[in-house]
């Protein structure tokens, strides 16, 4: 054991050691069990190829560092009576904690046919990565699991978010030397600014080395030790390096440090919540370094394995072929002495299973890690508190988000005694006119506060860091643990979380098939700085594509909302914040603007999803000439004006207006359970009449949403990638989506309005006028701008 100070390790009983190395040896027995046996799993006769699976699939590499110290976590937890959980950052470390939640007997209560018996170490190791049965890595299956194995980079993120309000909550995680060449990874060694220790928990970062990637080395594994302590000193950190490969030095030398670093835990949130806080801790944190595929065969066809990149996966690969590989095998299996660990029947021994802990204890079997068996609702306000009071639809304006930033202020108020809600926002919530919440809390640090800074505390409650991957992973982790938030982004800049937002929704689609996994609060997303008012950004800033990210996910996680004022924003927000296992994403505008719907007409129109406007339109009693439908604030607004200019232009036309506020109405109900059926998308869209759609997004989402519904008569206008720095209403006319095109699109798509060629002249002339104005006076034609419903 090294740190920047050595420190001598203290002494473990003899016999101590030998029920850990035997705990370790059982462990790793049971990993590479699961990647190579199909049958003969204690090994009762010699190994034949009918023994072995036909595919062999999954990762040794990183399994026996884990087993490692998953073992020694136990030994703590039981020494000290810890309440722990075990985030898995390797990404395929998936038959190491399979094998630890099976020992501690948690895997069979689970999963009653996977029993602790010969019978039940069969199925458990036919089942892993096989038809039928498990992943190769930690997936929502694997109990004790809030970190998905294909979430590289994130383990730490999860960490903390798990530990935010948690102040009794210890959290290992162990970050892979792969892992930790990602970007998202090497910014959440910056997480423990953000942690207060007299209200959160502890994270223990255990950052594994065993030097290797699929077939090349790691970075920091091939750094020495001296560096890589003034490098974790340097993120704020007390570094311990524990390394070697001889397990008779690493077990006593494991275990003296964690118990050395579990004091200093201690110590640090004794002394914080007994006389307050007053600076940010240097918390302490693991370098461990071992071979890679430790205890693994050392030499195959003549080529070292162990320690080397070889290990990564399957060591030993054509068993069925290669009768010399089958007994590498053998001799490997049984280097762990199976009959040590297993009795005659195939279960555990007493003596050996005694060193897991008991009941929630196990971190296999703790309720943090199944968050919504933890979950409390949130204190709502009535959220119709906050309406603006609308007397005529289009005439008075309101910013919708600082409306909805009031209703969020007093869901923070009704839950700072719970301590359950926190907002994470990538240094934008007073950008973003949310700064009510300020009225109640402030933005989360531990760093020095200056006299010029605003609203900065160690106990605020918004989290904010110019990271969208840490805004992403402290939440995820926060609501695995059976919490509530909300993330609020620049639309454009979410993109950055795109994968992130993958893994969970994968996640959850998951964990809605095991009984056993409780339901979670909703992943909210509201993303507003959107594109059709990044005018003053430029292009860089203008992209809604993150909408076409999501609707490829499964119809029962993923929510899209597109609420054209503050009354419908405060309305489905309300709705999200009380929703579950889904991810809800919400897109509404930050500047003033035209607000069209009272609160009673706002929660009616929520509730369908999607509406006609009688007030808007003119078609009662009949078929209409067009419909003219939208989605979101900006197109709401062009698609009103367009209707406008039309009925003065053309008295006798006939109009339908048609607002979507939950776009997944739009698919058929097969596809998704919000869709409307053909029957009322009929009656609101017709059969026949021309469609002309003004959406927020780019066009041709809209099109895939519809595409088997009975109308094909739909232009749908959008974003089509023009942008630049301009003026607002110029955003819209270089993406073609302002009010004049789509007057235009009506007089080329309405049969008998073909030869209004006079108008068609007239709105190509007022184009070409808006074009002249901006470009001498800096600001949009005073007849837009000033526009409003007329009355």
């Amino acid at each position: 054991m090294k740190r920047a100070v050595k420190q001598q390790p203290q002494p473990v009983p003899p016999e101590e050691l030998e029920l850990l190395d035997a705990y370790w040896r059982a462990a790793n027995y049971l990993s590479v069990g699961q990647i190579y046996l199909l049958d003969n799993p204690l090994l009762r006769e010699p190994l034949t190829p009918e023994h072995i699976k036909p595919r062999l699939l999954g990762h040794w590499g990183t399994s026996p560092g884990l087993n490692f110290i998953y073992v020694h976590m136990n030994r703590l937890i039981r020494l000290y009576d810890l309440n722990a959980i075990f985030i898995t950052g390797p990404g395929h470390g998936g038959p190491a904690l399979i094998a630890n939640a099976y020992l501690e007997g948690t895997y069979s209560e689970i999963y009653p046919n996977v029993s602790q018996d010969e019978e039940g170490l069969k199925r458990l190791f036919k089942q892993f990565s096989f038809p039928g049965g498990v992943p190769s890595h930690v997936a929502p299956e694997t109990p004790g699991s809030i970190h998905e194995g294909g979430e590289l980079g994130y383990s730490l993120l999860h960490a903390y978010g798990a530990a935010f309000d948690n102040p009794d909550l210890l959290v290992c995680c162990v970050v892979g030397d792969g892992e930790a060449e990602t970007g998202s990874c090497a910014t959440s060694w910056h997480s423990n600014k953000f942690l207060n220790p007299v209200r959160d928990g502890a994270v223990l970062p255990i950052l594994h080395l065993n030097g290797y990637k699929i077939s090349g080395p790691t970075v920091l594994g091939r750094i020495g030790s001296e560096e890589l302590i003034k490098l974790f000193e340097g993120y704020g950190y007390r570094p311990y390096v524990v390394e070697g490969h001889d397990p008779q030095i690493m077990h006593p030398q494991m275990a003296t440090t964690l118990e050395n670093v579990i004091r200093e835990i201690q110590s640090i949130q004794a002394d914080a919540r007994s006389r307050g806080f007053s600076k940010r801790p240097h918390w302490p944190m693991i370098i461990l370094r071992t071979p890679k595929g430790w205890t693994g065969p050392k030499v195959v066809d003549g080529q070292q394995v162990e320690g080397t990149f070889r290990s990564h996966q399957v060591p030993l690969a054509e068993l069925h072929r290669k009768p010399e590989h089958l007994r590498l095998l053998e001799n490997w299996l049984r280097s762990y002495k199976p009959e040590e660990l297993f009795d005659k029947k195939g279960r555990i021994r007493p003596e050996i299973a005694a060193l897991a802990p008991q009941g929630e204890r196990r971190m296999s079997a703790n309720p943090h890690a199944n968050g919504g068996t933890l979950l409390r609702d949130l204190r709502m306000p009535d959220f119709r508190d906050y309406a603006v009071d609308v007397e005529k639809p289009g005439v008075q304006q309101a910013e919708s988000t600082r409306v909805l930033g009031c209703f969020l202020r007093d869901v923070m108020k009704k839950n700072l005694e719970s301590r359950n809600f926190r907002i994470m926002c990538p240094d934008e919530t007073a950008s973003n006119r949310l700064q009510a919440v300020f009225e109640v809390t402030d933005r989360m640090t531990t760093e020095p506060i200056l006299p010029t800074d605003d609203h900065l505390s160690p106990e605020g409650r918004v989290m904010e860091v110019l990271s969208e991957h840490m805004c992403q992973g402290w939440l995820e982790g926060y609501l695995l643990t059976g919490r509530h938030g909300l993330f609020a982004s620049y639309e454009a800049f979410i993109h950055i979380v795109d994968s992130m937002f993958n893994q969970h929704a994968k996640w959850l689609k998951v964990t809605r098939e095991l009984p056993w996994r409780r339901p979670i609060a909703s992943l909210n997303y509201l993303l507003t700085s959107h594109v059709w008012r990044q005018d003053h950004n430029g292009f860089t800033h203008q992209d809604p594509g993150f909408i076409d990210v999501v609707v490829n996910k499964k119809a029962e996680i993923v929510r899209v909302y597109l609420p054209p004022d503050a009354n419908t924003l405060l309305c489905v927000m309300d709705h999200c914040l009380r929703s579950r296992n889904y991810v809800n994403v919400v897109i509404a505008g930050k500047h003033p603007e035209l607000q069209w719907l009272s609160m009673n007409d706002a929660i009616k129109h929520c509730t369908a999803g999607v509406s006609i406007w009688e007030w808007a339109s003119n078609d009662q009693g009949g078929q209409p000439d067009v419909v003219m439908a939208c989605a979101g604030d900006v197109p709401t607004l062009e698609t009103l004006a367009a209707v406008d200019w039309l009925r003065k232009h053309i008295p006798d036309i006939k109009i339908r207006v048609v607002n979507v506020v939950d776009l997944m109405t739009l698919q058929p109900p097969s596809l998704h359970p919000h869709g409307l059926s053909d029957k009322e998308y009929d009656s609101i869209f017709t059969t026949d009449c021309p469609i002309i759609f003004a959406f927020h997004g780019y066009p041709w989402l809209i099109h895939r949403l519809t595409y088997r519904r009975t109308n094909q008569r739909l232009h749908v206008r959008g974003y089509k990638e023009e942008g630049t720095i301009t003026t607002p209403f110029d955003m819209c006319v270089l993406n073609e989506l302002d009010r004049f095109h789509l007057a235009m699109d009506v007089l080329d798509r309405v049969p008998r309005l073909q030869a209004h060629a006079h108008l068609r002249q007239m709105l190509r002339d007022k184009l070409l006028e808006h074009k002249a104005y901006i470009r001498e006076y800096g600001d949009d034609l005073p007849e837009v701008k000033n526009w409003s419903w007329p009355w």
